[in-house]
């Protein structure tokens, strides 16, 4: 099977899928097959989004982004604060 990139919302989407599709008697592999996944996927896709909503998918989003920049901005205070401790040492 060739890889495949999900959004996060494609994920969440096939997994409520998933949930009607099992509550109706399929199976977990039949299911798999129909989403083009293995079993590996659904399960790791289930314990990592399982339940979560769309509204929260945008959030974490949000956070991660949030959250990237935050430790650029640590980064590069660290770096200004080390070269002052060098140059304050050089004196």
């Amino acid at each position: 099977m060739p890889r495949k990139s999900y959004t996060i919302e494609q994920i969440i989407s096939k997994l409520r899928e998933a949930e009607v599709l099992l509550s109706q008697g399929q199976s977990v592999g039949g299911i798999c097959r129909s989403f083009n996944i293995s079993e590996q996927t659904y399960y790791h896709w289930r314990k990592e989004y399982g339940g979560i909503r769309t509204d929260q998918v945008r959030r974490l989003k949000e956070l991660e982004k949030e959250n990237a920049r935050l430790k650029k901005l640590v980064a590069d205070l660290s770096l200004d604060n080390s070269i002052l401790r060098e140059t304050v040492r050089g004196n």
